[in-house]
């Protein structure tokens, strides 16, 4: 990649387990895609509508690669 060029948020097709939306945003800040996973299921603990509807959200907001 160059310098100049900044990533662009894309659903992962490589590592995904679901819909790839973890792996994306992993990709795009340059961290592991675990812990946006884990905060994903953090975010479904408390009754599940929050993490759910975050994850819904950007699955259909981003783009797949």
């Amino acid at each position: 990649m160059n310098v100049n060029q900044r990533p662009v948020l894309r659903r992962s097709r490589r590592n995904r387990v679901f819909a790839g939306v973890c792996g994306g945003l992993g990709d795009f800040f340059g961290i592991s895609a675990f812990w946006f996973r884990l905060a994903m299921l953090i975010a479904l603990v408390p009754g599940g509508v929050p993490g759910f509807l975050v994850y819904f959200l950007l699955w259909v907001m981003v783009p797949s690669e």
